[in-house]
């Protein structure tokens, strides 16, 4: 899939330094925004703006020139950060992080969560079918062949995830969010990042930056259609924002049709200008059918076909989900204090190769401390806080007849728990030159009952202590220009799909169960730079984690990966993104020219086995080497846009521990033109695919495979869409 980042480019994405303490005098990097805001008229100027940043403590006003006197001032959000706060904040982090603004992925049909992160270098995000992706940072859950493992997902900042770990993409929806925050491995400590994926975080506007009335139609290829619609506003302390979106999409394969309907909304409530809580309601409806994967040959030559199996059972992955919350935001002084409380409520309707019947009931609350204040002459930030998720899962399963519930086959009742205790002190050497030092502590449980079970399925109890140290060092070389390095620990409890069964067991194959697995651990050492200048932008980071018992593929039958963990294994790469104006003043030379800007995100993957016992140092399946994304864009002030785009990878990686048999290499190539007024209204036209290449987009993995292998998920042939939106 192809989408657009304007402007500055995803290289800009994490440009920014440490906020200004307004116990000093000290530059500041600017937040750099992948598409900087067009001037707006005057009226639209004229919005009320904040006092007073509610992250910075910085003031500020806004004058509207038609007025003869100052405005009153609306204040700004306690709880939602704006993204220039969202940046301002990550930019304290001594690490590979990002910052994503809804200009990057909303002038775009934005279908997946791959529209949203293509342009974030470290993230590998492919579709499979649906709203389902397979997603990797720094090679994280490449095991897990299928929902989301070895990356949290959070939607403002209240769990996506389940309690046990599994991630899912259904609940997603592009066209909700003002940002997304990405975090890569223990860089997410705020989060209880306690994965090699670290977390990504999705952010609803609230109703103090929203637009009145904001609505779109998107249409194109397979049958897609998507309607959405929003509205935000405030008055004196109260505000809101609401957002719902309806869609169905017929699908490229055989039997992958779905549709769905979402919606989200926050109401917010400043008790006074220090202190404000926010209720928050997102409720899923979504049903999906899947091809399921196919082998290498079948992915190539007939693309479309779904594997038999799935359409006489009709495998489907259905999903309804509830979830409310309430944060609030309190400031004393120098010190900031989030706390609040979520529950979820998530039906799991999912017939695949037996008819899963489960019901997730998680539930959890947090509680944040920032103090922000001079100590001997020197600035230091000190960050506290706890996060407690916890759940009950029933978890029923039935056997498959043509899609229908037969025969029950288990019951059981999960018990996941997670507490999670941080600390974090960044203290500033001089203005520029922060040392920051963290710990974080993970206490997990995973307790199993088992009422009845014909799957080979075991009671138990797990339970594990896992310290995650961190230490960085951030320097602002300029105002504009920034270098960082850090050390740290991830530590990652396993889910209960961690084991492997008796019942799906070669004889020669071991029984672990779930309460045998160990927790997967890594130290990760990172350096890199990030910043902008007039004309280009740049981020760059090179890490390497060596990783004891990670969570892998290594035994497996009927096609299933059954996970356990692997001794050594090491993940490096180099994550490289950069922006740069090729031509200016082509047709406009004036304040604001014309111009030719190249944007590229490229990624280095090298994952291997470190002297394994079975696999040596072989390289570990289920990423590319190498993966590009690039576009190249006329941008005219008028709010014209136009150019094309490709996504590359050059060489074929494995889908089997044992290196026997690999995907395809492919490069597809788009073009996509757009356009947005400033105020009102935005189009776009975006071709993908338009060779019609038949290719590979993402795999599952196993430990040995042969070409008769079901692995593989073709990628969309040629595709065209299409979309208008109109706000006011």
């Amino acid at each position: 899939m192809f989408r657009h980042v304007p402007a500055l480019g995803a290289a800009a994405l994490l440009a920014s330094v440490p906020v200004q303490s307004h116990a000093q005098n000290r530059s500041v990097l600017p937040p750099v925004i992948v598409d900087a805001a067009k001037k707006r008229p005057a009226q639209q100027q004229a919005k009320p703006q904040a006092k007073r940043s509610s992250r910075t403590g910085v003031a500020r006003a806004n004058r509207s020139p038609a007025a003869p006197l100052p405005q009153p001032a609306a204040p700004a959000s306690l709880t939602v950060a704006d993204t220039r706060q969202a940046t301002t904040e990550l930019a304290r982090i001594p690490g590979a992080v990002a910052v994503v603004p809804d200009t990057a992925f909303k002038n775009a049909p934005a279908q997946s969560i791959k529209d949203m992160l293509d342009y974030v270098p470290g993230v590998f995000v492919q579709p499979k079918w649906g709203d389902d992706t397979r997603l990797a940072i720094r090679g994280s859950g490449l095991s897990r062949n299928f929902h989301l493992r070895g990356t949290q997902l959070f939607m403002d900042g209240i769990p996506i995830n389940t309690s046990d770990g599994y991630g899912d993409f259904q609940e997603i929806d592009p066209t909700a969010y003002r940002y997304v925050e990405v975090f890569k491995g223990a860089n997410a400590l705020r989060f209880g990042g306690n994965s090699l994926g670290g977390a990504i975080n999705f952010v609803m506007p609230s109703g103090r930056d929203a637009s009145w009335f904001d609505g779109r139609v998107d249409g194109g290829a397979f049958g897609y259609l998507r309607g959405q619609a929003s509205s935000g506003g405030a008055s004196g302390p109260a505000d809101y924002f609401v957002t719902g979106s309806s869609w169905r999409n017929d699908g490229y394969r055989d039997h992958s049709s779905g549709f769905g309907e979402r919606g989200s909304a926050n109401i917010g409530y400043q008790f006074s200008p220090d202190f404000e809580t926010r209720f928050y309601l997102n409720a899923n409806s979504v049903r999906q059918r899947i091809p399921g994967e196919v082998t290498r040959t079948a992915a190539l030559t007939t693309p479309q076909a779904a594997w038999t199996d799935n359409v006489v059972n009709d495998w489907q992955r259905n999903i309804d989900t509830i979830r409310v919350a309430n944060k609030s935001t309190l400031r004393l002084d120098s010190t900031t204090i989030d706390f609040g409380i979520f529950g979820v409520d998530r039906h799991l309707m999912h017939p695949i190769y037996q008819w899963l019947d489960y019901r997730y009931a998680d539930y959890g609350g947090f509680v944040r401390a920032a103090d922000d204040r001079i100590v001997g002459g020197h600035r230091n930030r000190v960050t506290v806080g706890l996060n407690i998720q916890n759940g009950t899962i029933d978890a029923n399963q039935y056997q498959n007849i043509g899609g229908n519930k037969g025969a029950q086959q288990s019951a059981l009742v999960q018990k996941p728990e997670n507490y999670t205790a941080y600390l974090e002190d960044a203290w500033y050497v001089v203005p520029t030159v922060s040392l920051v030092a963290g710990t974080q502590f993970l206490y997990a449980v995973r307790d199993q009952q088992v009422n009845f079970s014909l799957n080979g399925d075991v009671p138990g109890r797990s339970s594990f202590s896992l310290w995650s140290p961190k230490g960085g060092i951030v320097w602002d070389v300029d105002p504009a220009w920034q270098v960082f390095a850090n050390v740290s620990r991830s530590a990652e409890a396993p889910s209960f799909g961690e084991n492997v069964a008796p019942n799906f067991l070669h004889p020669n194959y071991p029984t672990i169960p779930f309460y045998d697995i160990k927790a997967q651990t890594a130290t990760t050492y990172e350096i890199g730079t990030r910043g902008r200048r007039p004309d280009y932008s740049w981020d760059l980071a090179l890490y390497r984690a060596d990783i004891r018992n990670e969570l892998q593929c290594f035994y497996s039958s009927f096609g299933n990966c059954n996970v356990t963990n692997a001794d050594r294994t090491v993940h490096q790469g180099v994550e490289a993104g950069f922006g740069a104006t090729l031509f200016r003043g082509l047709a406009v030379n004036s304040d604001q020219p014309d111009r030719i800007w190249l944007n590229v995100a490229y990624t280095y993957s090298d994952f291997r086995y470190d002297h394994d016992a079975r696999f040596g140092d072989n390289r570990l399946p289920g990423a590319p080497s190498h993966f590009l994304r690039a576009e190249l864009l006329y941008r005219h002030p008028s709010g014209i846009s136009f150019g094309p785009n490709i996504e590359w990878v050059p060489q074929a990686y494995y889908v089997d521990s044992a290196n026997t048999l690999a995907t395809d290499p492919y490069v597809l190539w788009g073009l996509k033109a757009t356009y947005d007024d400033g105020r009102h209204f935005s189009a776009y036209v975006e071709g993908r695919n338009l060779s019609d290449k038949a290719y590979i987009a993402a795999t599952s993995i196993i430990d040995r495979a042969d070409p008769t292998s079901r692995l593989f998920n073709p990628g969309n042939g040629r595709a065209v869409y299409a979309g208008i939106r109109y706000k006011l």
